[in-house]
């Protein structure tokens, strides 16, 4: 039977997994450039490329999606209700006290990043610590704690990093054919195109794959997580329903970070049909609220 060690070690697992598949893709494109070009430093190059790229995505990650989505630390003296808040679920948990940010945007939400337990941050909007109550931003707060207790987010922040990679890709493929192949061989010109062309177009279903592999089940698990660090999972149940019914979309809204939020940063991102809910990168909320008060 599925337990929650075995969800932290299925997330550990994905992420090397996760990181040697794009390791071996980013070594394959090399050599497919080596090979066409007749380069071998290129295979070289690639081969450097990646082994980079890990170590960033394992290294500062969390950085990049702090500064990505714009926020700022804050201290126990700037927002000592929700610092105090905090520090005592980490202490029920028996977790670190994790880094706290803030992020200037109205809308309500909020994220957990990091490689481990011990470099955590969280992040949460000024709109909510402006609309939960106490009981409420508890609720919150212990979701995200669930997800560093449950070691997803070195999961979900490497996904970042590569989703963010397979555009620049594309725009490289696309270059390189406009570019670079035109002056040796029409012929590599046009397969350089028609590979960045297919990355252009698939790009966005791949972001989304990926996203989805890390399993909108964790966010099921981190409710559940979070109602029993608590022990009120009708603070979360309450939060998630004002998440809900606010209809904006954040400043800084990136489809690469959808996923770490705890509700989808988009305005619009519902409804319970099939093919909608197959490419949400979160379950409907008012399933997880459905599924948070049957525990009570």
């Amino acid at each position: 039977m599925a337990s929650l060690y075995t969800y932290q070690d299925t997330n550990s697992k994905k992420t090397w997994a996760l990181m040697a598949v794009f390791l071996a893709i980013i070594v394959a494109i090399g050599w497919s450039f080596s090979y066409i070009y007749e380069a071998p430093e290129i295979l070289w190059v690639a081969v450097i490329f990646s082994v980079l790229m890990n170590i960033v995505s394992y290294w500062n990650s969390d950085k990049i999606v702090l500064r990505m989505s714009g926020a700022r630390e804050l201290s126990r003296d700037s927002h000592r209700e929700l610092w105090n808040i905090t520090e005592n679920l980490s202490i029920t948990a028996g977790l670190p006290m994790p880094r706290l940010y803030i992020i200037d945007d109205p809308v309500p939400n909020a994220f957990a990043t990091g490689r481990d337990k011990e470099h955590a941050a969280v992040a949460v909007t000024s709109g909510l610590v402006n609309i939960l109550d106490r009981t409420e931003l508890e609720g919150v707060i212990a979701h995200e704690l669930a997800h560093v207790g449950n070691r997803d987010i070195l999961l979900q922040t490497v996904v970042v990093i590569l989703v963010g990679f397979i555009t620049l890709l594309s725009d490289f493929f696309l270059r390189m054919s406009l570019y670079g192949g035109r002056d040796r061989d029409s012929r590599v010109g046009g397969i350089l195109l028609i590979a960045g062309i297919v990355l252009i177009l698939l790009s966005p279903v791949i972001a989304t794959l990926m996203q989805l592999a890390i399993s909108r089940k964790r966010e099921f698990l981190a409710d559940a997580t979070g109602a029993l660090l608590t022990r009120y999972p009708e603070g979360l149940a309450s939060a998630l329903e004002k998440i809900g019914k606010h209809s904006g979309t954040m400043k800084r809204a990136n489809h690469a970070t959808a996923h770490l939020y705890i509700a989808s940063p988009f305005a619009g991102k519902k409804g319970n049909g099939m093919l909608t809910k197959l490419f949400m990168t979160h379950p409907p909320i008012e399933e997880r609220v459905a599924a948070l008060r049957e525990t009570q």
